[in-house]
């Protein structure tokens, strides 16, 4: 689910409480591994320099600041802090694992340091990679140095809504409350109670918070957690329009891509998935659906990108990398027709990850291979959170009839 935390200047939240991990895009699924460069004298990324390229000139001003204070006796760590954690806001907005080795990079001469932002940067980059224990440890590491350090409460609130430890995530809801972090804390209880069978008071929840935020990053993370809620509740004409008012601020999102074009393939709208989508096949989990897409709809581009996702499933398996299941578990279901393979990727991914989303991919695979007991896991959070999803509660008692 992913919040974007930016620990250094006011806290916005991002991507699906992809706070969240990142929440979820962990569609965050990435074309290559992230590489960290050995050279710390090495050009990392040229960005355009254009008239009007924010973020060129942002990225410029922040790797000017990370030199001059190199140039310090001893260093100065925090410019790193500030320049890591927007690599990593980039890595979550364009899909793009490149921007989190850079990260690595900049934090990695500073690894001896316990300063709180630089523990909370460590803790976005080890959650990127599913070490939730890691991340948490580090999360708290950072607490243990500055209480009121909000941002590491945040993202402790985003690791346990994907753990689905619900009564542990309001207590990190609860202690953002406390620091005055109104949006912050809204967002946190709101998908709690999305997540735990309460969905019209996830949708008032999530409603106040976007009525006292004028931030622009924080209204399309609550705009797309609302256009959510709205279709968990069958409501997708409002659905739509929460989508639709997202996307016109006009800023990239990963997960707000991915929870669009979810919802449009469900709505059987697959044209507009390819238009929204044609430009973002770097991104493995915008691939995946674009690819979806482009089945449906019988496009000669459709091959192409089938093979191009086998290939980086594949690529990841080499590295061990095993932070793709769930969307591998959609490629192998709905691309390659393997049900069978599909049900043991995604009931794996569902060991670690237990959002509506890795419920749904379990429980749609379980259902298609004709198995039912590998998806008990997720019939038992279904009983025990609630959760109102007609969809999902239809899909849990097929699948039980199915031992």
């Amino acid at each position: 689910m992913t919040l974007k935390m930016t620990p250094l200047r006011p806290l916005t939240p991002l991507s699906g409480f992809c706070l969240a991990l990142l929440m979820g895009l962990a569609p965050c699924i990435a074309a290559a591994e992230p590489r960290i460069p050995t050279n710390a004298a090495e050009v990392l990324e040229h960005l355009p320099m254009r008239p009007g390229d924010a973020t060129a000139r942002e990225m410029a001003g922040l790797r000017a600041e990370v030199a001059n204070a190199a140039k310090q006796s001893p260093p100065n760590p925090l410019p790193a802090a500030r320049l890591a954690q927007r690599y990593f806001d980039l890595a979550m907005a364009k899909g793009d694992p490149r921007y989190v080795g850079y990260a690595d990079a900049v934090v990695k001469p500073f690894a001896h340091l316990q300063l709180a932002p630089l523990l909370t940067v460590r803790g976005q980059l080890m959650q990127y990679r599913h070490l939730f224990d890691e991340a948490l440890q580090a999360f708290d590491a950072a607490l243990q140095i500055d209480p009121q350090f909000a941002s590491a409460h945040a993202w402790r609130g985003a690791i346990f809504l994907v753990q689905a430890k619900y009564p542990r995530a309001v207590g990190e809801c609860d202690a953002l409350h406390n620091l005055g972090r109104a949006v912050l804390s809204g967002g946190c209880t709101g998908l709690v109670q999305a997540y735990s069978g309460q969905l019209e008071k996830a949708d008032a929840t999530l409603q106040s918070a976007l009525q006292v935020t004028q931030d622009t990053d924080s209204k399309l993370w609550l705009l797309t957690r609302l256009g959510e809620v709205a279709a968990w509740r069958g409501q997708t004409v409002l659905a739509e329009q929460f989508f639709r008012t997202a996307l016109a601020l006009g800023v990239d999102d990963g997960y707000l891509l991915a929870a669009w074009t979810d919802f449009l393939l469900d709505q059987k709208r697959p044209a507009e998935v390819v238009q929204w989508l044609a430009k973002w096949d770097s991104s493995d989990g915008l691939l995946l659906r674009l690819a979806l897409a482009e089945t449906q709809l019988k496009l000669p581009a459709a091959q192409a990108h089938v093979q191009a996702l086998d290939d980086r499933f594949a690529a990841a398996k080499l590295r061990g990398d095993t932070t793709h299941r769930a969307e591998e578990a959609r490629f192998y279901l709905q691309l390659r027709g393997d049900a069978k393979q599909a049900l043991v990727l995604a009931a794996a991914n569902y060991q670690v990850q237990r959002e509506p989303r890795d419920a749904r991919v379990l429980l749609e695979a379980a259902l298609a291979a004709r198995d039912g007991a590998p998806a008990q896991p997720a019939r038992d959070w279904l009983t025990s959170s609630g959760f109102e999803d007609k969809h999902l509660r239809q899909l849990g008692a097929t699948t039980a009839a199915r031992p």
